[in-house]
């Protein structure tokens, strides 16, 4: 029985890690503790961006491994505590009505510090074709 656990949790990390990573997976799987809910998906007038709208929900205690993106993300928090911490800048956390802009390709982290659920409305300004969240190696 042990064993059987063991490999399904193994193998439940190593689909929630390429889902993470791999756009086409990211909106049938899930990260364990992070629910990535697909918004609005659209093309610019600026050749080769799109935008991207996603809620994106984090269990108490749970981090969203370091990651970056092809472009522009702007957060604003929906509800909870979440802390970031962007690769070269001090830790920030927000609250909910906070906002916060990670530059492109920026690397960076979230947890949710809080007690209960915490939630944002991420907007990513992002070069189309091109995974939109990249795990750090």
């Amino acid at each position: 029985m042990k064993t059987c656990l063991a490999i399904a949790s193994t193998s439940a990390v190593l689909v929630s890690l390429f889902a993470f990573a791999s756009p086409s997976y990211a909106q049938n799987a899930q990260m364990a503790g992070v629910t990535r809910t697909d918004l609005q998906r659209h093309a610019l007038s600026v050749p080769g961006r799109e935008v991207v709208q996603v809620r994106v929900d984090i269990a108490p205690g749970v981090v969203a491994p370091k990651h970056n993106h092809p472009g522009e993300e702007i957060v604003y928090a929906i509800e909870g505590e979440m802390e970031y911490r962007i690769e070269g800048q001090p830790p920030v956390t927000l609250k909910p009505g906070q906002v916060l802009f990670i530059p492109a390709g920026a690397k960076h982290e979230v947890t949710n510090v809080g007690s209960g659920n915490a939630a944002e409305l991420a907007t990513y300004i992002v070069e189309q074709g091109k995974p939109l969240v990249v795990l750090d190696k």
